[in-house]
């Protein structure tokens, strides 16, 4: 639970109806009080890959309605090292996982300064076989006041957030066997409770795997799996906790405490060079799938025996890396490989029909924003549009990186953090302040 909700918890507790209590804060108090609670509810965390509900969504209420016409300009600028790991935003702290040299850096930042916190490294030798970025591609995760690292070698990492001391290291790649993939590896991780959860591909039924959050001792193993470069999610379904991880061989579904193996659905391109790289979406008891290469999407009715494909196809909401997001009935995102310059649509979930298609738009990433789609292209432009399925209608764009911008955006407090291949930017997007 964020900070935020918990404070929410708790100030509904301390307001049933026991009157002493705005007896002793009287008027004065009470407004505060309640001026405190509306802050509350607008603030929102972004702890970790794909926001608080890891799913690109979040509540953002107090968003302006429309960028100025000279552009958004930045709160902050930072140059950063290489890498396509995400920013992550929590307790007023930013995280970002980069490269420095011939190290992996994990650095802290004051969320609404940009200065530094602390910074803490260790030595890496990955190197890219396509000449790609050697930095980290992986998201961190905050929670537990810890932050938790997957790097492009496979090194599982747990740091304090208040000093950035680090509390445990694991070697996967070491300790599992687990392979290089092509691009390294990239799995965010999932922290489930004590249970940090991660498809990392290692040998010996290691392909999801799941440690203590709190040592690093291994927990639990399942699967012989490639990874892929999509990353876990767990959802209550039924009064029950699950984990879905979709690996290079298709949908796992799991019990997060026991690792005990429900299904595995089949979902892999006809091609061997190919990756699953979207993230699963659960809504209520469906799950949605997509992967590109000639694979497709799917969308599955779950049950703890095996899934119900309710529509599947290939020429609907294929996603290469960037997962889509679904609003009121609706999923937005991207179709078509990157290289070849995707489509943005909307699809009808119930049915897999495509409500609208901007044919040829090009590669990037997007998050539902309360109402409003908040898309990051891959030359650095924000556009901004109702999250609605009647027409793409573009309210401003604004160009707020460089060119090359694939990693994933953070929304926290009405700030919008975004990294490209060298700078960190935050924008503000808050209506008043």
């Amino acid at each position: 639970m964020s900070e935020t909700r918990r404070a929410i918890r708790n100030s509904s507790v301390l307001l049933r109806p026991k009157q002493s209590m705005f007896t002793r804060l009287g008027i004065g108090g009470i407004t505060c009080l309640w001026g405190w609670l509306a802050a509350a509810v607008m603030a929102e965390d972004w702890p970790q890959f794909l926001g608080p509900n890891r799913d690109g969504t979040c509540a953002a209420t107090g968003l302006v309605g429309t960028f100025p016409a000279s552009g958004l300009p930045a709160l902050w600028k930072k140059d950063i090292g290489q890498g396509f790991s995400g920013p992550v935003v929590a307790q007023g702290k930013l995280v970002l996982f980069h490269r420095l040299g011939d190290k992996e850096t994990v650095e802290c930042l004051n969320a609404l300064t940009g200065a530094r916190v602390w910074i803490a490294d260790y030595v890496t030798k990955y190197e890219d076989d396509f000449g790609f970025d050697p930095g980290p591609r992986a998201t961190p995760t905050i929670t537990q006041g810890r932050v938790f690292t997957f790097g492009a070698e496979g090194m599982l990492s747990a740091w304090n957030l208040a000093d950035g001391k680090n509390l445990w290291r694991v070697d996967t790649k070491t300790q599992f066997g687990a392979a290089k993939g092509f691009f390294g590896m990239a799995c965010s991780p999932l922290v489930e409770g004590r249970t940090v959860i991660l498809n990392i591909g290692g040998k010996g039924g290691a392909g999801i795997v799941a440690f203590d959050s709190l040592t690093g001792k291994l927990l639990w193993k399942v699967t012989d799996d490639e990874a892929s470069y999509s990353s876990p999610v767990a959802a209550t379904i039924g009064g029950k906790r699950y984990v879905f991880a979709f690996t290079r061989a298709g949908l796992a579904a799991l019990i997060p405490e026991s690792g005990k193996l429900l299904f595995d659905f089949p979902w892999r391109s006809r091609l061997d060079a190919s990756v699953n790289a979207a993230t699963p979406l659960v809504i209520g008891d469906q799950i949605f799938i997509s992967a590109s290469y000639g694979t497709g999407a799917s969308l599955l009715r779950f049950r703890e025996s095996g899934p119900e494909q309710v529509w599947s196809g290939d020429n609907i909401l294929s996603n290469h890396y960037a997962t889509s997001v679904y609003h009121d009935g609706f999923l937005y995102g991207f179709d078509g490989r990157q290289e070849e310059g995707p489509n943005l649509r909307c699809v009808e979930l119930k049915t897999g029909k495509i409500r609208w298609s901007q044919d040829n738009f090009g590669a990037g990433t997007v998050m539902a924003a309360g109402e409003r789609l908040l898309i990051l292209s891959e030359k650095g432009e924000l556009i901004l549009a109702p999250a609605a399925p009647e027409q793409f209608k573009p309210v401003s764009r604004s160009q707020v990186l460089p060119f090359n911008s694939r990693a994933y955006a953070a929304l926290a407090d009405g700030l919008y953090y975004a990294r490209g291949s060298d700078k960190l930017v935050c924008v503000d997007l808050r209506a008043a302040h």
